[in-house]
């Protein structure tokens, strides 16, 4: 009985945390960023079900548009069965385009870390597991690195979360897009109940932590 009781309190305890991870987590904005630079530009980001990563970022002002695919193995292919095995290496991620202009990257990796996805989760993001669903971002220039790693360090020297960062911070070495029945899956598969549960609640809070980025249509043109 005791045995029980212990192992209760803790699915109880892990239930009420990530619960409250899915309310989003006000952070400071980075104390570097990126230079705005002209025209369009691209950061790739993993952080469990590309889903929901997708879905979020595709309601952020200044995002022009988001593709579910995958990234960050060495494997020079990839589709969705082979990397849920994980044998490729890849990581579910997104590709987002956007406007430096309206907003920056470091505004990007604010939204990542405060609601797109748990940093202190170990090859895992919510109900998934395995190194497909790591948290890692890529970066496909030098100041993108830079940035990156400066607000780890930033987010870690404020102790802001209660267990360490272990985001990936790596090079871009390829995008691979997913399957088309993975794309704009939150915007037509809503009643989805994994959408329900896991997705719509980080949107919800991207709406009501930054309401000055948040946009209600749908990037893509949608």
């Amino acid at each position: 009985m005791r045995r029980l009781l212990s192992t209760l309190f803790v699915a109880l305890a892990a239930c009420s945390s990530a619960a409250a991870r899915d309310e989003g987590l006000k952070l400071p904005a980075p104390t570097v960023d990126a230079t705005p630079a002209a025209g369009e530009a691209t950061a790739v980001f993993a952080g469990g079900c590309f889903w929901g990563v997708e879905g979020v970022f595709q309601h952020v002002r200044g995002v022009k548009s988001v593709r579910a695919g995958y990234s960050g193995g060495d494997a020079a292919h990839a589709n969705y069965d082979d990397v849920s095995e994980g044998d490729t290496g890849h990581a579910e991620s997104v590709r987002v385009v956007y406007d430096p202009a309206q907003v920056t990257y470091g505004q990007l990796l604010q939204v990542f870390f405060s609601v797109v996805q748990d940093p202190t989760q170990l090859n895992r993001q919510g109900p998934d597991t395995g190194t497909q669903y790591r948290s890692a971002i890529f970066y496909a220039t030098p100041e993108q690195k830079k940035v990156a790693d400066a607000y780890v360090a930033q987010l870690t020297a404020a102790k802001s979360f209660p267990a360490p960062i272990v985001t990936h911070v790596t090079p871009l070495k390829a995008f691979y897009p997913a399957e088309d029945y993975h794309q704009d899956y939150m915007r037509q598969n809503p009643d989805d109940r994994y959408i329900v549960i896991n997705d719509l609640p980080k949107v919800l809070a991207l709406q009501r932590i930054y309401p000055e980025r948040y946009v209600p249509g749908w990037a893509n043109g949608r």
